[in-house]
């Protein structure tokens, strides 16, 4: 049988002015072979002779053989450039004449042209190959990292109910647990984290933040800075709303009080009169 969205070896069955017509043998019938377009067919080549290509689907939905190595086969991941956008979806490069469709319910951003994403590829409801942006089931669970490990990912999916999902070294399954998401994530992000579990399914939980004496400074250091931007004078002080504070510095409200506290520790600030003074 003749698979879609993945490389093959076929027998070439008949020889035409435009190509060649390959089958699984050289006994196939016409309704089981597919062409390969006559600019791609090696010369010389005989009946009989064993070809390996890919097949996909042409401009007109037919299936069409390939001997080049397109970016992704069937249930890969894969980083591909965006090369248009359209109300439907978005179309990506992924090394062939026909691009790769990626439809707009697959997506988990607004897209822009040369941007590059990460997708999956799979076969639609109409027989067709596709891209999505939705790669959770397509990662891999058998990662070589063990808790402890510096790790570095890309976001390609955010849930209000779970958290932030990380492609660890762009295939392996990982998540950053919703309380431990302090911050504002996009997908594309690439981010460096460091594992916290590893689950019994192979799973990687991350955290984003080092360890605690670590994340301390890098926290105040970035509250320092803000408040510099603020002309050296924030506003409002650490009794300020929490959402408030996730705004401005991407942090909870504990992890800016200990910020805060460290600054205060250190005489890089004073507090007075419900705002927060660079000294």
């Amino acid at each position: 049988m003749i698979k879609l969205g993945v490389k093959q070896e076929l027998t070439v069955v008949k020889i035409v002015d435009f190509g060649v017509y390959l089958g699984e043998s050289q006994q196939a019938e016409d309704k089981d072979t597919v062409l390969l377009p006559g600019k791609q067919v090696p010369e010389g080549i005989k009946k009989g002779e064993k070809l390996s290509v890919f097949i996909y689907r042409d401009s007109s939905d037919r299936l069409i053989a390939t001997v080049r190595v397109p970016k992704i086969a069937l249930g890969q991941i894969g980083v591909l450039k965006v090369a248009q956008t359209s109300r439907i979806g978005a179309f990506l490069d992924w090394g062939l004449e026909k691009d790769l469709f990626l439809p707009y319910k697959e997506q988990t951003k607004k897209l822009h042209e040369g941007e590059e994403v990460l997708v999956a590829l799979y076969i639609d409801k109409s027989s067709r190959l596709c891209a999505t942006m939705k790669v959770y089931h397509y990662l891999q669970t058998d990662s070589p990292y063990a808790q402890g490990d510096n790790v570095t990912g890309v976001v390609y999916e955010i849930s209000d109910n779970f958290g932030v999902f990380v492609a660890v070294d762009y295939k392996y399954s990982a998540l950053i647990p919703k309380q431990e998401a302090q911050g504002n994530y996009k997908v594309g992000d690439e981010l460096s984290c460091r594992i916290t579990a590893v689950r019994e399914d192979g799973k990687l939980t991350l955290s984003a933040k080092q360890k605690a004496y670590i994340q301390l400074h890098e926290d105040a250091e970035s509250v320092y800075e803000i408040i510099q931007e603020f002309e050296g004078e924030l506003p409002f002080d650490d009794k300020a709303a929490p959402e408030v504070i996730q705004r401005e510095f991407g942090l909870s409200k504990n992890a800016f009080k200990r910020a805060v506290g460290h600054l205060l520790k250190e005489k890089k600030i004073e507090l007075k009169n419900g705002k927060i003074y660079a000294l």
